[in-house]
């Protein structure tokens, strides 16, 4: 026996110690990825299935294991229509090669008046219970978003988000999409979530912030027209209760720091940890 495990050991190269580890962290990151999404109810339902397939053949249920086949080799079809989010969200990330700077050339002083000026317009909103719905675009590209819009390219200030937020205004009922330094577009349109565990009390406008974070990168504020509540979208979670001071603190995070691109989820929860946390999957 001791010879045997000699034998395994003395066998295994650099080249098969770096393939293990490869396989490895690419499970680890797949398992990660299902539990950060809804597929997680869906991946258990398939293993599952699975199971019951492989017991159904030992156990010489012939009908049985015919039908189960039979629905695995549709299934695979299906798997790809169910997960088509999930699966956008994931090429997505892998295809992004490199890290982009949201700031671009825009100086520090003035990336900060114009944070300043944002959560402005946002508090004022809030308390004048104006609905509002920002898009921060970051690294996935919202041009097809942007088409459904009307494209702006004007710079931020307190008073051009108030006036497109306006209730009277045309373009009040879409999303604005913040590039960079610019309002790039206003009346857009965003994909709503198909998330079944919302609460009742989100209406169409949280819905749709939670749905284009579920298939990008951005960052979303919300602003609720019944309460003034504030509220941000990100990575298909969504956090309510914030105040002015969260917000400029969410925002010169996301612009300022270099290090915040590496994990702003992680480092979004931290920032506002002392509003009401509603997360989905």
């Amino acid at each position: 026996m001791e010879n045997f495990f000699n034998n395994i050991i003395s066998s295994i190269g650099i080249t098969d110690i770096l393939d293990i580890a490869i396989v490895a962290f690419l499970v680890y990151k797949v398992l990660g990825f299902i539990r950060e999404t809804r597929a997680e109810q869906l991946a258990k339902g398939l293993v599952v299935l699975v199971v019951v397939t492989l017991m159904s053949d030992v156990l010489q249920f012939h009908t049985l294991h015919w039908i189960l086949s039979g629905l695995m080799t549709v299934g695979l079809l299906a798997l790809i229509v169910i997960f088509q989010p999930e699966l956008r969200r994931g090429l997505e990330h892998i295809g992004r090669s490199k890290i982009t700077n949201v700031v671009g050339d825009m100086d520090k002083e003035d990336a900060k008046h114009m944070i300043s000026e944002i959560v402005e317009a946002v508090e004022s909103m809030s308390a004048s219970r104006t609905g509002a719905l920002m898009v921060f675009e970051r690294e996935t590209s919202l041009n097809d978003i942007i088409e459904t819009g009307t494209v702006i390219d004007a710079a931020i200030s307190t008073e051009m988000i108030g006036n497109v937020f306006y209730e009277g205004a045309p373009l009040h009922d879409g999303a604005m999409i913040i590039r960079g330094n610019r309002l790039c577009a206003a009346g857009c349109v965003l994909p709503l979530t198909q998330n079944k565990q919302l609460g009742k009390e989100l209406g169409t406008r949280h819905r749709a912030g939670i749905g284009i974070t579920e298939n990008s990168d951005a960052v979303v504020i919300i602003v609720s027209e019944e309460t003034g509540v504030i509220s941000v979208a990100q990575n298909g979670n969504l956090t309510r209760f914030l105040d002015g001071k969260r917000i400029e603190k969410l925002l010169l995070d996301m612009y300022l720091e270099e290090e915040a691109n590496n994990n702003l989820p992680d480092r979004i929860i931290k920032l506002i940890t002392g509003g009401k946390n509603v997360k989905e999957r």
